[in-house]
Formats: C-alpha cells, structure tokens, sequence
C-alpha cells in the first residue's frame, strides 16, 4: 500500500477518535480500538514520561477497562459533574511502521472546551499522542493510545478521555 494510503488510513482513523469523543459518543470512541485484551488508553504528563515516571492521570491498560470507562461515564458518574463540550485539533506529525506491521504515529492534539452551563470556551490542555495501530478485520485501529499532555496539571477536571 502506498505511504499516501496508509497515512490516509491514520487521519481517518484519528479523526473518527476525535470526533467520537467531541460528539460524546463513547460505543464509538471505543470502536477506534483494536478488540484485543491489551488495547489501551492512558494520559499522563510530559514531566512524568521525562522523568520515566510511570504515573498517569488516567491508566485504562486493558480493554476491560476501556469498556468500565464507558460505564463510569455514562452510568455512575452521570449528573454528578459540570458537563461540558470538547473540540479536539491535531496534527498528525510522523508515522512509520514497525517489524510486526503495527504502525507507531506520533500526533499534535489541543483540546477546547465548553461548560455547558457558562458557554466561555477556554483551553483545557495540549500536548501529543503516542499510538501505536495495526490493521484488523474491521480496519486500522488503536492498539494503544497515549496522550501526554505538555502541562504538569490540567485547569478543571476532566471525564472524557482527550
């Protein structure tokens, strides 16, 4: 396949993760992963991964608890937080593919966000995501993805994975 192809692929595949999560439509956000018990989702700081510290803000390591996410979202912590609206922006930065077939990416993201209540957007983080993706029957999916946001602490909490 064709490096213009492949990385066709990858944007289209990251942006349906972005929209999916600006959307709020988890079933579809978890769609964007491979269904493999070690996919993965986790957010941590760029201090932490500087320091080889393995802290994380957020350690969905395995699928089990990337379908928990959803539940806690949806279900346990439903109404007990400020809503509020994410618009993601990315730029996709480099990709390659590795011995295995897996494809590593490395992608720019910021996130506005909206309270549903106030309507001021404001920024809520920036930073990078490390993934790394590999074909299966349903398409390119994230085996893992990790989100490493540029500052040591975010402004407001968060619920939605970034």
């Amino acid at each position: 396949m064709a490096a213009a192809d492949i990385a066709a692929k990858i944007d289209a595949l990251q942006i349906k993760y972005i929209a999916s999560l600006d959307s709020r439509n988890m079933a579809q956000w978890l769609d964007t992963f491979a269904e493999r018990d070690e996919s993965s989702y986790v957010c941590t700081s760029a201090e932490n991964v500087q320091a080889n510290l393995p802290v994380a803000i957020i350690m969905d390591d395995n699928r089990q608890r990337l379908i928990d996410r959803i539940f806690f979202i949806e279900k346990v912590w439903a109404g007990t937080f400020q809503d509020y609206q994410t618009r993601h922006f990315v730029q996709r930065l480099d990709w390659e593919q590795d011995a295995h077939g897996h494809y590593t990416v490395r992608t720019n993201f910021s996130i506005m966000f909206t309270p549903v209540e106030s309507g001021t957007s404001s920024l809520l983080t920036c930073g990078v995501y490390e993934d790394t993706l590999l074909e299966t029957e349903q398409g390119l999916r994230f085996l893992s993805k990790r989100a490493i946001i540029d500052s040591e602490l975010i402004s407001r909490y968060f619920v939605y994975p970034l």
